[in-house]
């Protein structure tokens, strides 16, 4: 019930959203549906096994959509003194995968609607022609085969939301670190230890704490004035008006570790095509493993490459545009590669497949333009999700820039440079990977 209040009572864009995840899976479950119908009418089980397999693409990107929808609810976001209240990260994680079951069981049960409404179940009056090969008309429809097959959806991306939404615990390394704990479990940010009775001294911890305030006000002076170029203390560069701009403190200066492993997944791919050139199988299983093989590596590489991207924009003495341009791609790049890279691997692998097809072949109805329409605005929905969250996570940040003065224009410039950056760089390398992998295919 509270997940229904939550749901009703959300901002018009977080229902915009949330009805994207209930078309995506009303157009999943409908083709779950039509490979079931297939089954139905042909006897050839390795035919309908194989339509059923090529469901999971768009089963995944539902699934992936979703995922992306519940990361960026404000509503389920822990927020200090909800737990007061109930509603602790755990909550939260559960209420966020049960509003995501309701979305998904809302577009399941609107394809289920439209599968029986085609087949005649509903009017009486069916489609005809080629629509009787996956509807089966006139044969009964298997209720708890077709109620198996939709549940796969609310199930699958519930258990993902709840999955990445759950509460993790802090890393031991950094949490020694961050939070040690002295004698009679006294809390400290130092570890070092006290001797026996020193909590006994009068005047012991005021001191400690008003050092430790001490500290903390000095800090932000000596990250302006004393902090080398490139780190976090760069507040006091001149932005293009000469107001001051505030760059993201915490950046992060290592690169995603996935970029090493994409690039080697994608020559192995390349190289597993151009032999099945070679071998004049191009259109066996050894030629869609390297196709997916290549699309796996360029959904790895996208987070290595947008970190690469927000360096290359700060080299060369950067201004602030670019600065601040820069830093927030490097802090945003897992957030904002993995799906730009995944959206990268979608136009490539679409591109491959649109040049190798025959285009008198019939086996291209409408239901490959489904699938192909619902992989692809899934995929782009939760490239523009991201942004969003990638917005909301600037929030604070955005603030202060604004109460220090700067422009809107000037936020509004690094935006477009950032997504100018991010098209020069990823743009010719779909292209170029697509035609690396059409190539060899279609000769």
């Amino acid at each position: 019930m509270l997940a229904l209040r939550l749901s009703l009572g959300a901002r018009p864009a977080v229902q915009v959203r949330r009805l994207l995840v209930a078309g995506a899976s009303a157009g999943t479950g409908f083709l779950l549906l039509s490979a079931l119908g297939h089954a139905l009418s042909h006897p050839d089980p390795a035919a309908s096994a194989l339509r059923l397999a090529w469901c999971t693409a768009p089963l995944a990107a539902t699934v992936y959509l979703a995922v992306a929808v519940a990361r960026a609810d404000p509503a389920t976001r822990p927020r200090p003194g909800l737990s007061a209240v109930g509603l602790g990260p755990v909550r939260l994680m559960a209420i966020s995968a049960a509003t995501t079951a309701v979305s998904c069981l809302l577009g399941s049960a609107l394809a289920l609607l439209v599968f029986l409404q085609l087949r005649g179940d509903l009017t009486g009056m069916s489609l005809g022609g080629g629509a009787q090969e996956f509807l089966a008309a006139g044969r009964p429809l298997p209720l708890p085969a077709a109620l198996t097959l939709l549940a796969l959806v609310p199930l699958s991306a519930s258990g993902a939301v709840a999955v990445t939404l759950r509460p993790r615990e802090p890393v031991k390394g950094a949490g020694r670190a961050a939070r040690a704990y002295g004698r009679f479990g006294a809390y400290r940010r130092t570890p070092v230890r006290e001797s026996f009775g020193a909590y006994g001294r009068f005047g012991r911890q005021l001191g400690a704490a008003a050092r430790g305030r001490r500290t903390a006000a000095e800090a932000p002076a000596q990250g302006q004035d004393g902090a080398p170029a490139g780190a976090a203390g760069d507040a006091g560069a001149e932005a293009v008006d000469g107001s001051p701009a505030v760059v993201p403190p915490s950046v992060p200066t290592a690169a995603p570790s996935g970029l090493p492993w994409g690039v080697a997944v994608l020559a192995v791919g390349l190289a597993v095509e151009a032999l099945t050139s070679r071998t004049g199988s191009a259109d066996g299983p050894a030629a869609f493993l390297g196709l997916a093989l290549t699309s796996l590596g360029l959904a790895l590489v996208g987070p290595g490459l947008t970190h690469l991207c927000g360096r290359l924009l700060q080299a060369v003495r950067p201004g602030a545009l670019r600065l601040l341009a820069g830093r927030v791609l490097m802090t945003e790049a897992t957030r904002i590669g993995r799906p730009l890279g995944v959206v990268c691997a979608v136009v490539s692998a679409a591109y491959t497949m649109a040049s190798l097809h025959d285009p008198d072949d019939p086996s291209a109805g409408p239901l490959v333009v489904l699938g192909v329409l619902l992989v692809a605005g899934c995929t782009v929905a939760t490239l523009l999700t991201a942004a969003v969250e990638a917005k909301q996570a600037h929030a604070d940040t955005t603030a202060s820039l604004r109460r220090l003065g700067a422009p809107a224009g000037t936020l509004r410039r690094a935006a477009s440079l950032r997504a100018g950056a991010l098209l020069a760089l990823f743009g010719p390398l779909t292209v170029a990977v697509a035609e690396l992998s059409a190539w060899p295919l279609g000769g």
